[in-house]
């Protein structure tokens, strides 16, 4: 199954053109079915860098927003524009690898309901400051405690999944620091892998600790709020997938309608 690659950016100028570079060396020609560069109003040359590319990469397809949405937009809006039915997401800072895409995909479930739906990665060797180590360290603690979802990393940017479970997910600004929790929530399986974590090269992180915390903890009792009043009952019985056989009387009074047609 191919897949589209969707990155958001924001002021990423350094960054996202070797970003986009690697992905297209690090992903079979046969798999790749596009690269989508969300940018997100960038003042800087982010757009010119990836315009740069689109003639060397046909594949390459480049959206900006005219208004600053944030992360979780930029990634649903490429999502939406996106032609594969498999979605693997990067951060445009490029402190993610495109090397491991293949192996999440690998991972990955053999069909939507057929094993994960979603496989995040679980960066080993973090190559943030400490004070961003401790942060994701307790971000994640208080997340487990709060889905019991056993996410050892769900800040990582890096994720493959089924782009029709995604579709089906509640929308929110920030659902992109929630997405395992959520597709457990809609009844799906997850996986996680490790994955390389490398510095960043260019420029500096959009995010502060004290910014983050307030965040998570305002969209952390709306997801848990969500998660109390959504109900995902199994389907066990669907007259549509019971095939209809017509018994022996129906059968010959098919045919003979059909003689009586053809002789008239």
């Amino acid at each position: 199954m191919s897949v589209s690659v969707v990155i958001p950016a924001l002021n990423e100028a350094g960054n996202i053109g070797r970003l986009v570079e690697e992905t297209f060396a690090a992903i079979p020609r046969e798999r790749l079915a596009e690269v989508i560069v969300v940018d997100d109003c960038s003042e800087d040359a982010t757009g010119d860098e990836i315009k740069a590319l689109i003639r060397t990469y046909p594949t390459l397809r480049y959206l900006r927003h005219g208004v600053r949405s944030g992360q979780s937009t930029a990634i649903r809006n490429g999502v939406l524009a996106a032609k594969g039915p498999i979605i693997a997401t990067m951060d445009g800072d490029g402190q993610n690898d495109p090397h491991d895409i293949p192996n999440l995909l690998n991972r990955l479930g053999a069909s939507l309901n057929e094993g994960p739906a979603l496989v995040g990665g679980v960066r080993a060797k973090r190559q943030a400051v400490g004070s961003r180590k401790l942060a994701s360290v307790v971000a994640n603690a208080i997340r487990n405690a709060a889905f019991k979802d056993n996410c050892p990393d769900s800040g990582c940017g890096i994720k493959v999944f089924w782009r029709e479970a995604f579709l089906r997910l509640p929308f929110f600004t920030s659902m992109h620091r929630f997405m395992p929790a959520l597709f457990l929530m809609a009844g799906y399986k997850v996986g996680y892998e490790p994955v390389n974590d490398r510095a960043r090269l260019v420029g500096q992180s959009k995010y502060t600790n004290f910014g983050r915390a307030l965040t998570g903890i305002y969209d952390l009792f709306g997801v848990v709020w969500l998660r109390k009043r959504t109900k995902v009952p199994p389907i066990v019985e669907d007259s549509a997938a019971v095939r209809h056989v017509p018994d022996a009387v129906s059968a010959r009074e098919e045919a003979a309608r059909a003689r009586q047609a053809a002789g008239e």
